[in-house]
């Protein structure tokens, strides 16, 4: 577990997060900055598709926001290379996949190396990949959860930075479960950019 007082950088720490669909995690995530439980600031959203919840919290937070609609590239390094440049264009230190539904490719893990985190809705390493909460339900397992980790190329497969657990009620249905799934990954999701802007080097620059 990181400090309760982790070291204040010389700045706020400049993030940028993807986001397909509504933005509940994009959201969590600004407001544990604006609350000072995260020493950093949410630079940019980028979002895949347009009109999405996500872009429309964007507005209503006064966070910038980019649309790289992906069915207007030819290929995933395509799009990749968009996003890197955003990105890089908005000085962002670290990126946050929350709720990204793309398989992201060796260009965007390579500018952002060990600085690419993805929240996923399992403990991983099961149910790996897409419909994972249907996926728990249809392996009759009574515990399930989320998991943030670093992104590596293999879907969903980098080191696990931190998981909560969430247990499965009889009669669960896939909506009932992803709504306590989702206030888990709410609680964990800036935890977990801590934990990598220190295992970064990130934090700790201003330490005497």
């Amino acid at each position: 577990m990181p400090p309760s007082q982790p070291p204040a950088p010389l700045r706020p720490l400049r993030l940028g997060v993807l986001a397909s669909g509504s933005g509940s995690n994009f959201e969590a995530l600004v407001e544990a900055c604006r609350a000072d439980a995260l020493p950093a600031e949410v630079a940019l959203l980028v979002v895949n598709n347009p009109g999405c919840g996500a872009e429309q919290r964007a507005a209503r937070l006064n966070v910038p926001c980019t649309l790289h609609d992906h069915r207007r590239y030819g290929s995933r390094e395509a799009l990749d290379r968009a996003l890197v440049d955003s990105l890089q264009g908005a000085a962002v230190d670290l990126v946050v996949m929350a709720g990204w539904m793309r398989i992201v490719t060796a260009e965007l893990i390579a500018a952002f190396p060990d600085r690419l985190v993805n929240i996923h809705p399992s403990l991983l390493p099961s149910f790996r990949g897409a419909r994972a909460v249907e996926q728990a339900l249809a392996a009759g397992v009574t515990l399930t959860g989320c998991s943030a980790h670093l992104v590596h190329l293999e879907v969903d497969s980098g080191p696990i930075l931190v998981q909560a657990a969430v247990p499965i009620a009889s009669g669960d249905t896939i909506e009932s479960l992803a709504a306590r799934i989702h206030r888990q990954e709410h609680r964990i999701l800036p935890l977990a950019v801590l934990l990598a802007a220190q295992r970064s080097g990130l934090l700790g620059s201003a330490q005497a």
